[in-house]
């Protein structure tokens, strides 16, 4: 219990650190978003009046205070460009940001855990080396260039390389713009996800790949994997009870660091493909020097990375025995 209370204040100090520096690194950084928000030809006594109303004219820690307040109650405050709650702000863009980044965090556990036991029981040497020589690319590419390469490729390059017109995916938004929103169905939603899903998971499935492959190969070299085999027991039994069981304690913490993806998602995927989630948020209020909502966002990462991290390490006490008190 000691345990426990200790990680969960460590986790709220830390969670309190990065809101207040950050609160500090917008607030100090070159940019009024007073200025933003009247006309170009706008006075300084109508700058300093819209200041006044936006509440930024107060002394930086008297905004700080004001705003850990709202915090404490459970306000985040208004958004400075929508003139809307910023709760609601995120509650539009949280739903999207859960879609893309919990179907994509499953399929890259699902299809590199997989390939990761190909590649470390399974294969020969040299499908397991041309499957590293993939997976090693895939992990490098970044982001925002696979994105264009699969709009180039499946977007507008089907009918130049003489693809099916069916292989054609929409590379905008997440529903047919033409279309009557009462009649879009779940095939054209699902047409639209492809290439962000795919995007997302093809790096992720890279790197769980790489990892699984290593912790499969260290517990499969473990001492008691031969002992098994002499006992009689087959390859698949060895396999299951003594090389992935051991392996998977390192998988947990794997999941517990890329769990916070979930919510944060891909803030360049969801810039390329249009899709109107967090991480396009926080863009957006970054450019318009949005305060409340950069905070707020903020505070929605970084609680989700203090408590995925919190829950990965309670629950590797769980499972290895030998990370609990004695």
């Amino acid at each position: 219990m000691h345990r426990l209370t200790s990680r969960v204040l460590d986790a709220l100090l830390l969670l309190w650190l990065v809101t207040t520096i950050t609160f500090a690194l917008i607030h100090l950084a070159p940019g009024d978003p007073a200025t933003l928000l009247i006309s170009p030809t706008a006075s300084a006594d109508e700058a300093a009046r819209q200041r006044t109303t936006l509440g930024l004219d107060a002394p930086l820690p008297v905004q700080y205070a004001h705003w850990v307040g709202g915090v404490l109650r459970g306000e985040l405050g208004e958004s400075l460009v929508r003139a809307e709650p910023v709760t609601q702000v995120i509650a539009t863009a949280l739903p999207v940001s859960l879609f893309l980044g919990g179907v994509s965090l499953l399929a890259s556990f699902l299809i590199g855990t997989l390939l990761g036991m190909l590649q470390a029981l399974r294969a020969s040497r040299r499908t397991d080396r041309t499957l590293t020589a993939i997976t090693t690319a895939l992990y490098a590419a970044p982001s925002f260039w696979l994105a264009l390469a699969m709009v180039t490729l499946f977007t507008s390059g089907v009918v130049w390389l003489g693809l099916p017109e069916w292989l054609r995916l929409p590379a905008f938004g997440m529903q047919d713009p033409a279309a009557d929103p009462a009649a879009i169905g779940w095939m054209d939603r699902w047409r639209h996800a492809v290439l962000p899903l795919t995007v997302l998971s093809l790096p992720g499935a890279a790197g769980v790949s790489r990892f699984a492959r290593r912790s499969l190969k260290d517990a499969a070299a473990a001492p008691h994997v031969p002992a098994a085999f002499a006992r009689g027991l087959s390859r698949g039994e060895v396999e299951r009870a003594h090389v992935l069981r051991n392996a998977l304690t390192p998988l947990v913490v794997l999941f517990g660091l890329t769990l916070p993806g979930v919510i944060a998602g891909s803030v360049f995927v969801e810039q390329v493909f249009a899709w109107p989630g967090l991480g396009r948020t926080m863009l957006s209020a970054i450019a318009a020097r949005d305060y409340p909502v950069v905070l707020g966002l903020t505070l929605v990462y970084a609680g989700a990375v203090v408590t995925a991290n919190l829950l990965a390490d309670l629950l590797l006490l769980r499972l290895d025995p030998r990370r609990r008190p004695t």
